[in-house]
């Protein structure tokens, strides 16, 4: 059966929906026929970037300016929902080590909310609870022994089945949300899936001063201001980049598709892309980039990439758009919106001196 008809005519509560990942998934709820209800703080951007990036509007009669920290709007709200997509999160790394308090304010205790009511609900079908590939951790070390090639960097590629070692105060929130989904969830005979996304990108994603997470938009805003790209640790660290529309389409699967119960599901594309790469991509769209080479940051992983044969099993479905078409794509859009540029990453005018 196709997403419209498994959707079509079901109210579908999105967690986090004023976000990137979470707008899209509204957008693609409603084009399968679905009605969405909207559970957002809205408090990660400006007010007009909701509005005039996201196409989102607060006063809908299905959006819900609201905490999922507060238990009582998470026991009115899911009762009324066949299906629930849990993506609000902190999303940010280098937000969750600055604030870790916060992150376990929104990350655990937020999402304690939603199970909670979750589980005492009788009409939900499902949740997906939406994880990230963080919970590795950095994987097999770079210079692992590799049995064809001897001692060499070989990209690490991330199972399901593997263990997971989170290296930031994100991966460890998203692994205890992993865990507390199934315990709860089990327990109360509802069932879930666990989505695993990789590195997501893709318009109209706007950056956040002080976070080196979206590289992909960091990079071509930068180059678009005539600023260089920094690479952090040398940009040698690799990536499995998911665009947003992918992301979107691949929650829906594991919504819907009956394999996906109480199964973890890494939504990626099985292609290994180092920061450098990226970098490259972006360069080749505006002329006279430049690279620098930075420290690394704390809680950024080396990475690795997606092992997708479970995704491509489970979900019968796989993502179609490459990483050189989607960064065409952002550096397209951004063309066609420069207003997207936040200010404070416009170079300073020189000083007048005499």
């Amino acid at each position: 059966m196709s997403l419209e008809q498994r959707l079509s005519g079901k109210t579908v509560l999105v967690t986090g929906a004023g976000g990137l990942i979470g707008s899209r998934i509204v957008d693609r709820l409603r084009q399968v026929g679905a009605r969405p209800v909207s559970v957002c703080k809205l408090d990660a951007y400006p007010p007009d970037v909701y509005r005039s990036r996201f196409g989102i509007d607060p006063l809908g009669p299905d959006f819900i300016i609201g905490d999922i920290a507060d238990p009582q709007l998470m026991r009115t709200v899911v009762p009324g929902c066949d299906y629930v997509i849990h993506a609000a999160a902190l999303a940010d790394v280098a937000a969750c080590t600055r604030r870790p308090l916060d992150a376990i304010g929104t990350n655990i205790i937020g999402t304690q909310h939603v199970l909670d009511a979750v589980a005492s609900s009788d009409r939900v079908r499902r949740l997906v609870f939406v994880s990230s590939a963080s919970v590795y951790g950095n994987g097999p070390h770079p210079g692992a022994p590799d049995p064809l090639h001897g001692l060499v960097s070989v990209p690490a590629q991330f199972s399901e089945g593997g263990a997971m070692c989170p290296v930031s105060v994100y991966g460890n929130t998203k692994a205890w949300g992993e865990h507390q989904t199934a315990a709860m969830l089990s327990g109360a005979s509802v069932s879930y899936a666990i989505v695993r996304y990789f590195s997501v990108y893709g318009e109209p994603q706007v950056i956040k001063e002080n976070s080196h997470s979206w590289v992909v938009a960091w990079f071509a805003m930068r180059a678009a201001c005539g600023l260089p790209l920094h690479l952090n640790g040398g940009g040698h660290q690799v990536r499995d980049f998911v665009h947003v529309d992918d992301i979107a389409t691949g929650t829906l699967h594991a919504l819907v598709a009956e394999g996906a119960h109480n199964e973890t599901v890494n939504i990626g594309t099985g292609t290994a892309t180092t920061i450098r790469q990226v970098a490259e991509l972006v360069s080749a769209h505006y002329k006279g980039a430049t690279l620098v080479s930075t420290p690394m940051p704390p809680g950024d992983p080396e990475g690795g990439y997606a092992s997708v044969e479970r995704m491509r099993t489970v979900l019968g479905w796989q993502p179609g758009i490459t990483v050189a078409e989607g960064i065409a794509r952002y550096a397209a859009w951004l063309a066609a919106t420069p207003g997207a540029i936040p200010a404070w990453l416009h170079p300073a005018p020189p000083t007048p001196v005499g």
